[in-house]
């Protein structure tokens, strides 16, 4: 039986204390009292996404055994936002971040990451100086020509990094957690449910469960052997095993979703419009959806103030649509700096009034 056929309380290795066993509260109690005296607090500590306005709402963080959902429409910046949040979790000394890409190479993945610390990752406003994607390449090709004509065939991308004023800074800041953010090109055909949790539990396993799991994305993920009907069967499938893999290795997931057909169709997407089955609702402890600004105010206030409106079109709204530890239903908004590949990551509560939502005001 395959490990996607197993129940969810079926005993799976990994670091979580106890098994799967049954314990009287008092056991639970003396386990959790030890771990403290032992100064193993990671079940009270939360890894900060580094999304001021998130963290705050989500209580602190990113917890143990929870699975967060990232969904939105195409090119609002779903990947930037979960990239940006692995290599956040990755600059703490404590916490390696693991990222599968179904999307992208992890040379592009690198590229952008560049561009990203150009900008001292999204924290300053002014972006003028920052590198863009198709500077980076003019870099790289010009300076290797340059190499060549010198007869210096040797010349690598590292040094070329190195040398180069723009990229230089960007470079050594993406030294300071290079070694703690492991990034994988996945193939929707060969990196299965099975292999990723196999994956995971090795490196719970090496770094003592300091792991966080990112997923891009959720429905290309394999299931093997295929026994789904169709795709909201395999997408049950896939987030339940997910969900498991958080459960039984204790760290933290965060799955970027897709939207279905009437979720594009429709003015502003919702946790209902991810594409798959209701499962996606049901397994997840946050649910996090983006939409872009401008597109989901309110017509009142785009017919009152036209021109500050348009400014909104770089401004991405998040909903924490669902919170199993706190509020929900909670629009913050942050600025995107997507040329740069990157959120300015100091956000605000959305003070304007949107479509088919209620003011929420704390």
């Amino acid at each position: 039986m395959s490990t996607e056929d197993q129940p969810r309380n079926a005993k799976v290795s990994g670091p979580r204390r106890g098994g799967h066993a049954p314990r009287t509260l008092t056991q639970v109690l003396k386990e959790a009292d030890q771990m403290v005296v032992q100064g193993e607090l990671d079940e009270y500590l939360p890894i900060p996404t580094g999304f001021d306005q998130i963290d705050r709402i989500i209580g602190g963080g990113l917890r143990r055994t929870e699975m967060v959902l990232l969904g939105g429409p195409q090119g609002i910046g779903k990947t930037i936002t979960a990239l940006q949040m692995a290599r956040n979790l990755a600059l703490n000394e404590a916490t390696y971040a693991f990222y599968i890409s179904y999307e992208h190479s992890e040379i592009h993945l690198l590229n952008r990451l560049l561009c990203l610390e150009s900008v001292d990752g999204g924290v300053a406003d002014g972006t003028s100086a920052g590198l863009r994607l198709k500077d980076l390449h003019n870099i790289v090709v010009s300076q290797r020509a340059r190499e060549w004509v010198r007869h210096d065939g040797n010349v690598g991308l590292y040094q070329i990094l190195t040398q180069h004023p723009k990229t230089a800074k960007a470079l050594e800041a993406i030294n300071q957690y290079a070694d703690r953010l492991i990034l994988m090109k996945a193939s929707p055909a060969v990196t299965t449910l099975n292999s990723i949790r196999e994956m995971v539990r090795q490196m719970v396993e090496v770094t003592g469960g300091k792991v966080a799991l990112f997923i891009d994305y959720l429905q290309k993920v394999a299931i093997h052997p295929e026994r789904a009907t169709d795709e909201a069967e395999k997408v049950t499938i896939v987030v339940e095993g997910l969900k498991d893999i958080a459960m039984t290795l204790n760290i933290p997931v965060l799955s970027i979703v897709a939207a279905d057909r009437e979720g594009l169709k429709s003015k502003r997407l919702h946790l209902y419009h991810l594409r798959g089955s209701s499962a996606l609702d049901y397994e997840c402890d946050i649910a996090i959806i983006m939409n872009n600004k401008f597109h989901i105010l309110s017509k009142d206030h785009v017919a009152f103030n036209p021109y500050k409106s348009e400014s909104y079109r770089d401004w991405v709204v998040f909903t924490i649509e669902k919170n199993r530890a706190g509020r929900a239903m909670i629009d913050v908004e942050f600025q995107l700096k997507a040329q740069h590949f990157c959120f300015v990551p100091k956000g605000s509560l959305v003070e304007q009034k949107l479509i088919d939502e209620k003011i929420i005001v704390e």
